[in-house]
């Protein structure tokens, strides 16, 4: 039998609560402990229905009055003393892929579950599972009904087991975060507990600092469009700009961040989830140094582009579109790509064999056919104040 679970919905008082016996069997007199406090306790009485009872199995509707006074919330899990739930932000999971768009580890998806709900990424998948064989297979991406073994990490620890022992609390499923829609199944086999040791270390000198003594407001101006839309020319000319304004800036481009920190992720879809992830996460380091920091990205993806967003205070990030045709780019295509692409030697190009996800809403729209580079560095110079 698997061990008892109780979902609370409702908290009445500190020793009344209302929920769901979700897992195993609950008794009267029984001991218990809440999750994820740790607080214990036992089960003074119980009722179904406003009927007294002395014991219940799962899937019950139950009031529990508790012998000792506990905080707690609704989401929160009684479970049986002699076997605890774990609580963690980490974990090794077994998934199915539900969904017709491929899974991309390090996008940001929403994880629930019966312990709690969280932003989760799939930080790195460790194998797929042949279906015929369940021999384990090296990948980077699972595709629709495919099942694959992975790390997860969240954004807020949940209240879980591993499905082997509790197959409802270890069960999850995964969201995509702007329609809602089911992307995967789970179940968790165990928790990742690695990075345990590491903390936040407390710093006196924080942004505000750095700032300050640069006398200017940081900010991330995130330039996104097609290959050949003017992004890098428009981010040359405005870092030149601001220097000449005496600003401390820091210009990050992506074919040069590709040359470093990135020079071990290609052109697919998963590679470029994972590459804007570590572009965002740079920035945001150097807008904690105090600087203004001007992106030059293609970016493609919609939820990486807000994925970064959330890194950052409000007003701090600036996402500005340079709007320009795929037919416009294609005529400049200043650096030759569009032509190998179309010949064929070059593979998930952007706006060709690899979608491009305009912006809903950016805080600026540059054209860059109907005004120069020069008007274009000044107006985003005007709007973000620096």
């Amino acid at each position: 039998m698997e061990p008892m679970r109780f979902l609370v919905t409702d908290v009445e008082s500190s020793n009344r609560v209302s929920g769901k016996l979700v897992s195993g069997q609950l008794q009267k007199d029984e001991s218990v402990v809440t999750a994820p406090s740790g607080h214990q306790t036992s089960i003074l009485a119980m009722s179904a229905d406003g009927a007294a009872c002395v014991s219940a199995d799962a899937e019950l509707d139950l009031q529990l009055n508790l012998t000792y006074s506990v905080n707690m919330n609704p989401g929160d899990i009684i479970a049986a003393a002699d076997l605890r739930p774990e609580f963690a932000d980490q974990f090794e999971a077994r998934i199915e892929w539900l969904s017709e768009q491929e899974l991309l580890p390090g996008r940001t998806y929403t994880l629930k579950a019966i312990g709690g709900e969280s932003e989760a990424t799939v930080s790195r998948l460790k194998y797929r599972l042949d279906s015929d064989s369940n021999q384990q297979i090296a990948a980077k991406t699972l595709l629709n009904n495919e099942v694959g073994v992975t790390n997860i990490a969240l954004t807020k620890p949940i209240v879980y087991d591993s499905a082997s022992i509790c197959s409802v609390t270890g069960a999850f499923t995964l969201h995509e975060k702007a329609s809602g829609e089911i992307v995967a199944r789970g179940e968790i086999r165990h928790g990742l507990r690695r990075a345990s040791n590491v903390h936040w270390q407390a710093l006196d000198v924080d942004q505000q600092s750095r700032a300050a003594i640069k006398q200017q407001t940081p900010k991330i101006i995130w330039l996104t469009g097609l290959s050949g839309s003017g992004k890098s020319t428009i981010a040359n000319l405005i870092e030149k700009k601001l220097i000449a304004k005496g600003r401390h800036s820091y210009l990050l481009d992506g074919d040069n961040v590709r040359h470093g920190l990135n020079k071990d992720l290609g052109f697919t879809d998963a590679d470029r989830v994972e590459n804007i992830r570590r572009e965002a996460e740079t920035a945001k380091l150097m807008l904690d140094a105090g600087l203004i920091v001007i992106t030059s990205f293609i970016s493609p993806f919609r939820a990486e582009r807000d994925m970064a967003r959330t890194l950052f205070s409000e007003n701090e990030f600036i996402e500005v579109f340079v709007d320009a045709s795929l037919d416009v780019c294609e005529q400049r295509d200043p650096k030759g790509l569009y032509k190998k692409a179309r010949a064929g030697e070059i593979k998930n190009f952007t706006g060709l064999d690899s979608p491009y996800e305009n912006p809903l809403q950016p805080e600026l729209v540059i054209d860059t056919v109907e005004i120069t580079i020069e008007q274009a560095a000044d107006l985003i110079i005007e709007y973000t104040g620096c």
